[in-house]
């Protein structure tokens, strides 16, 4: 692989699919293994390499291969064929792993006792509980037949990362004003200096409008929106967008189903809450399941747990939409009465210990 001077995050999807052309040896072969057209796969890699900015394949007219002794600087960690196969040696190594590159759900049928579950390339699996923590755009969701409630607010998302000069002492950190919050995230330091991911909410147009900015003018735009809170900001990843919305499932649970994360609910980027949220639904899931192992995937588990998440769920995205809607309000008195009764709860310990412990961290 070549070797690139800047950091690029490279997702799984992408490194799944470099993958899978080396080892076939053509985008024939790739597009075949991870039941994809060969015009997707062929895109994949060429937006990969214009981020690059390099080739990654050799091309000989016949085979494709990586060149020899190259490699990709991705995030801080050198990643080659070799370690990338040691990273799947190590998952097929894990017994309560069946590791599944490129597979899909494709469908399931749901019995008493059991849910069978078909994957994208053919093979069936039979299983006591099928869990849906594939995202907001859930299949097993929708193979499950739970419908969903979504609100929308006309606002998108810009995320990066930066580095600065002054310590983020690993404080999360959020600066409202109209159009959403501006959030710094603590990451490890990059390059000798302190890093943070940033989560930029603002109006859709605004956010289109910054999207387009060079990177100059984008930096001198996040750095005032910022405060200059850790001195001046300085872009260390691409920039990404995508809309907010609030959305929260039906239901939680069908017959030997149980949705987690943002298959359950979706939220705006506030207070964390997302995170906890998703980490309560998981330990409650476990808890479950450790209890009584022979119960796993049963009505009465299920039931348990849609009665002990529904409620908390509820509150959070509710609350988290109530504080969003107060953000984005260009009215002034909105913006002082949100700011007025975050000090207000701030005042009150027993209030102030439960939000904290709730992740909202109102101060």
């Amino acid at each position: 692989m070549f070797c690139h001077s800047s950091r690029v995050r490279l997702d799984i999807d992408s490194l799944r699919t470099l993958r899978a052309i080396v080892e076939s040896g053509s985008f024939t072969g790739a597009s075949a293994r991870l039941h994809l057209t060969q015009s997707a796969v062929s895109w994949k890699i060429k937006r990969l390499e214009e981020r690059l900015g390099h080739a990654l394949l050799v091309r000989d007219g016949k085979t494709i291969e990586l060149p020899e002794n190259k490699e990709i600087d991705i995030d801080a960690k050198t990643i080659t064929k070799d370690n990338v196969e040691a990273y799947w040696a190590r998952l097929k190594e894990l017994p309560n792993i069946d590791f599944r590159p490129g597979i899909g759900f494709a469908q399931m049928l749901a019995r008493s006792n059991e849910a069978i579950v078909t994957l994208s390339d053919g093979h069936q699996l039979s299983t006591k509980l099928v869990i849906g923590a594939d995202g907001r755009n859930s299949a097993v969701r929708r193979a499950a037949g739970i419908d969903v409630k979504t609100t929308r607010y006309g606002q998108k998302a810009l995320t990066f990362a930066v580095t600065h000069d002054a310590p983020h002492d690993n404080i999360s950190t959020e600066i409202h004003r109209s159009g959403g919050p501006f959030t710094l995230v603590p990451l490890p330091d990059h390059d000798g200096k302190p890093c943070s991911a940033v989560v930029w909410m603002e109006h859709g147009d605004a956010a289109m409008r910054l999207a387009a900015l060079s990177e100059a003018d984008f930096e001198a735009a996040a750095n005032e929106r910022s405060a200059y809170l850790y001195g001046p900001l300085k872009l260390a990843s691409r920039r990404s967008i995508w809309p907010i919305i609030s959305q929260i499932a039906q239901d939680l649970t069908a017959p030997r189903t149980a949705l987690v994360a943002e298959a359950a609910h979706v939220m705006p980027p506030i207070g964390a809450q997302g995170l906890n949220i998703s980490l309560k639904d998981l330990s409650c899931l476990l808890d479950l399941a450790i209890a009584q192992p022979d119960q796993l995937g049963a009505p009465k588990m299920l039931d348990t747990y849609a009665r002990q998440r529904h409620p908390d769920i509820k509150l959070r995205v509710t609350g988290i939409d109530a504080l969003n809607r107060a953000s984005i309000a260009g009215n002034p008195m909105m913006q002082s009465l949100r700011s007025k009764g975050i000090e207000a709860l701030y005042g009150v310990t027993p209030i102030r210990r439960t939000l904290m412990q709730m992740g909202l961290g109102a101060r």
